[in-house]
């Protein structure tokens, strides 16, 4: 007990040592919350004799759970294998496995992604007889996904409000879940759904989990949905050992139906739960965290916490005003190359942050120009590049034939002959015999039949027979093959290295499909099965920042939203404008601005050492150059918090300025530069000044620099020296 509990600081321990019934506890942005849950599993294991088997713990993505599984095995050892460990859906996923069938769910399901659930929606507008351009699929997999996380079936949408749009919705959302099903498959959604009507319609299956888990733990409650926070009530239904962390200041995936609700009101639902604080902060120096503070404290939704830390005061918040996007991005890398060479940071302890992707190009363009490394999370990630998607079409469907979203992506691939008008006859055709494409397939391999009653020709009835007998004959390799001997048979038996290597970009695809045969040699040991089943399950789940390289020496360019969870010394966050960030489409919303304000936090407390908060005064943004005012979330942050040569008006003061003149603000002594003569940048060189025009209280400065062509600088914040 000793061991366990000695590191622990006094609220920590508390957390740790609450064991019976319910317990909230708020955990505040580096109060070490994952080492609160790590220890409160070893605690109920090594010193209360909780078997592991007993235990769930749950968390959002794969590298939460990596995290907390590697120092668990750090505490416990070998025993975290017995552990219920890993994020919801993986475990929703393991429970319908086993136990789906009583709902009538095939164990062999498969899982489709986000790309595979567009394709069943365009198919079911297509059976409609709907146009995919009048009704976006994009939009329809919201709206069907917000249904789905309210538990509402097509019926119930059907019984809420009939305008013509939800009218036709519902007919998407009906004829979506007829494919998916007859696909033999589930979507992220129905994962958590089917799961909680499982326990609803088989109480003696329900009995049995709540039994099994004396204790149930799940971190980063305050992202649950209605369907999760369900779910978790079911399963701990019975001992009413629930222990939930979270923090409601971090709540920020309202777009994917989190609801804050679940943690504000956790003590009406439990109102014996025990509330412990996480109030210290190890991560962030004091005036970060005073600067978070204050940006937060405006928030209603929210429940008080005292955040304080024993850390140094600090380096004051930088508040820097740009006059373009382009300059916005200049200064980062600038500031970044300068903080790099005074040997203050390494440029992997830079993060620069902002609202939306689209956000990321002009920096991009920044960091390529002045040849500083960088890495862009959420660019195209590694399971989703085509060849990658193309092999485990083709392995989901050896696992399981019926899964028509599968079977249509791969079956021209390599190219056979078999175009997109085929492909849709094929679709009807199936749909007129009443039964899925693989069946049909199967049906015309069948028959001897080559009368013109068959809407193909005979070179495209060879086309599609010949791909269901490789077909045929690789599902009946897979019970005697292991994942890796599967997957190498299939890659012969299609020629894929061949059709690669004709590609332009041939050897990098082919890279990329050894690559993932790598990633199924990790399930050649188990059973052909069981490895394959696992394999798949494993591609399906993996999440958004789980192919993060944290030990990658580079400057990480990331959304706010992606950044949550992640830390690093110097965060630079770009876009503190109304209209930006907040985003113009939150701000007449009082509860979805509060969430903005929620996001602007959390990327004020991802800083460790430093914390740069960037705006342009002028931004090119859908379509229009436009005039942004400060982010409102700027005159929260109190000014002797704010370093005094960021700008020469800060916090308060600075928006209420800009919000009066619209004008760029500067220091009182400008130079002054005449036409012709030469100058020097600190990025771009030297360089001969085209113009100079006043421009208000500041002045305009254009250059024309050799290499880097014409630029114009503020001069109030151009470092522009005569040479």
């Amino acid at each position: 007990m000793k061991d366990i509990l000695a590191e622990l600081n006094p609220a920590q321990k508390e957390a740790v040592e609450a064991i019976n019934g319910p317990v909230l506890i708020l955990a505040g942005p580096g109060s070490g919350k994952t080492r609160v849950i790590t220890h409160r599993v070893a605690y109920l294991m090594r010193v209360v004799g909780i078997k592991p088997h007993n235990i769930l713990a749950v968390t959002f993505t794969n590298k939460a759970a990596r995290e907390m599984e590697s120092r668990l095995n750090a505490l416990v050892g070998e025993q975290v294998k017995n552990l219920t460990l890993g994020t919801f859906h993986a475990i929703c996923a393991r429970i319908l496995r086993r136990d789906g069938q009583a709902i009538g769910i095939d164990p062999k399901f498969v899982i489709y992604d986000d790309d595979d659930q567009i394709s069943l929606l365009k198919k079911s507008l297509q059976q409609l007889g709907l146009d995919p351009k009048q009704y976006a699929p994009r939009a329809l997999q919201s709206v069907i996904s917000n249904a789905k996380s309210q538990m509402l079936t097509p019926s119930d949408f059907s019984r809420k409000g009939r305008s013509y749009f939800e009218e036709i919705t519902q007919r998407v959302y009906e004829r979506y879940e007829k494919l998916i099903t007859a696909s033999s498959a589930l979507d992220f959604d129905d994962l958590l759904g089917k799961v909680v009507e499982l326990f609803r319609k088989s109480p003696e299956t329900l009995l049995r989990y709540q039994s099994r888990y004396l204790h149930v733990q799940v971190d980063e409650f305050q992202d649950t949905n209605l369907v999760q926070y369900e779910l978790i009530k079911q399963l701990a239904g019975k001992y009413r050992n629930i222990c939930v962390v979270g923090d409601p200041d971090q709540s920020i995936y309202s777009w994917r139906s989190a609801d804050v609700r679940n943690i504000l009101n956790f003590e009406k639902d439990f109102p014996d739960a025990k509330v412990v604080l996480l109030e210290q902060n190890y991560r962030s120096t004091k005036l970060i965290l005073e600067a978070a503070s204050g940006v937060i404290s405006a928030n209603r939704q929210r429940k008080e916490k005292g955040l304080w830390t024993e850390n140094e005061v600090g380096f004051p918040v930088s508040v820097i005003e740009t006059y373009t996007e382009q300059e916005e991005a200049q200064y980062v890398v600038n500031e970044i190359d300068n903080l790099v060479r005074r040997g203050e940071v390494k440029p992997g302890d830079c993060a620069v942050m902002y609202r939306t992707n689209a956000q990321s190009r002009v920096l991009e363009e920044a960091f390529i120009r002045y040849g500083t490394p960088y890495k862009l999370v959420a660019g195209t990630r590694f399971y989703e590049r085509r060849e990658v998607k193309d092999v485990v079409a083709y392995l989901r469907l050896i696992q399981n034939p019926l899964d028509s979203v599968s079977l249509l992506r791969i079956i021209n691939v390599p190219q056979r002959g078999i175009g997109q008008q085929s492909l849709d006859e094929l679709s009807r055709w199936a749909g007129a015999q009443g039964v899925t494409e693989y069946r049909a397939l199967q049906l015309l391999a069948e028959s001897k039949d080559t009368s013109a009653a068959l809407p193909f020709t005979a070179r495209t009835v060879k086309a599609l027979t010949g791909f269901a007998v490789m077909l045929e004959n690789l599902i009946g390799k897979k019970q005697d093959l292991n994942t890796v001997e599967l997957f190498d048979l299939l890659i012969e038996n299609i020629g894929y290295k061949k059709y690669l290597e004709a590609m332009p970009d041939g050897e990098e695809r082919w890279e990329n499909t050894l690559e993932l045969r790598g990633v199924a040699q990790d399930y050649r040991d188990l059973s052909p099965q069981e490895g394959l089943s696992a394999f798949l399950e494993s591609v399906a789940l993996v999440s958004d920042v789980d192919s993060l390289v944290e030990k990658s020496d580079t400057v990480t360019l990331i959304t706010l939203h992606q950044a949550k969870g992640l830390e690093f010394p110097v965060v630079f966050i770009v876009g503190m404008e109304d209209g930006i960030l907040p985003h113009f489409k939150s701000i007449d919303d009082p509860t979805q601005l509060e969430e903005e304000r929620r996001l602007c936090y959390v990327g004020i407390t991802r800083a460790g050492k430093r914390i740069y908060l960037v705006r342009a005064f002028r931004r090119h943004l859908m379509g229009a150059s436009t005039v942004n005012r400060p982010s409102r979330f700027l005159r929260d942050i109190p000014s002797q918090l704010i370093a005094k040569n960021s700008t020469e008006e800060s916090g308060a003061g600075l928006a209420t300025a800009m919000e009066k003149r619209q004008e760029p603000l500067i220091p009182v002594d400008l130079p002054e530069f005449k036409a012709g003569e030469h100058v020097k940048h600190g990025v771009f060189g030297e360089g001969v000044v085209v113009s100079y025009q006043k421009k208000g209280h500041d002045a305009e400065v254009t250059v024309a620099f050799e290499g880097a062509g014409v630029k114009r600088f503020l001069v109030s914040f151009a470092k522009i020296e005569r040479v």
